[in-house]
């Protein structure tokens, strides 16, 4: 039976539409990284030094703030497992920029940042985008039109975990 892609439940408020996936080879690189290291979760800073890589913390290693995006929750446990949430997380400014496209995280050979999970295994998660269109909005309001600091406060306004 093959791995399927999986979606993040929707965190921001006022949302109903997702906005991150994880492709299948994905799904199976998280939970082996899960059974080594326990809990884990996702942040995309799109600072110098990792660029579009999202970045694989234990969970807890990497404190949140007021200036990041949960963009979704994933539970990457097999049918009929106990539950195992992955929180994804990205800058609020790095959000400003991306608040329209749709995610979806991949794995690809070659080396990525030495501060995420799967570093060792040289391999390293990789983002790729689609763009979001009027006909398939985030929100059910008009302010899904506007960006930037628009997008960015409505998306701090996430649901509790």
């Amino acid at each position: 039976m093959s791995t399927p892609t999986i979606t993040a439940s929707v965190t921001i408020a006022d949302e109903t539409v997702p906005r991150v996936q994880l492709a299948p080879v994905a799904v199976d690189l998280l939970r082996s990284l899960w059974e080594e290291h326990g809990p884990l979760m996702f942040h995309q800073s799109g600072g110098c030094c990792d660029g579009s890589s999202p970045m694989l913390f234990m969970a807890g290693e990497f404190i949140t703030s007021d200036q990041d995006v949960r963009l979704g929750q994933f539970d990457i446990a097999p049918a009929n497992e106990p539950s195992q949430p992955l929180d994804f997380w990205m800058s609020a400014e790095q959000f400003t920029y991306w608040s329209h496209t749709f995610l979806t995280v991949d794995v690809v050979p070659g080396r990525g940042s030495g501060f995420s999970a799967e570093a060792p295994r040289g391999v390293r998660f990789l983002i790729r985008s689609e763009l979001m269109t009027t006909m398939t909005p985030f929100a059910d309001s008009a302010e899904t039109d506007t960006a930037g600091e628009d997008a960015v406060a409505s998306a701090t306004k996430a649901v509790p975990a």
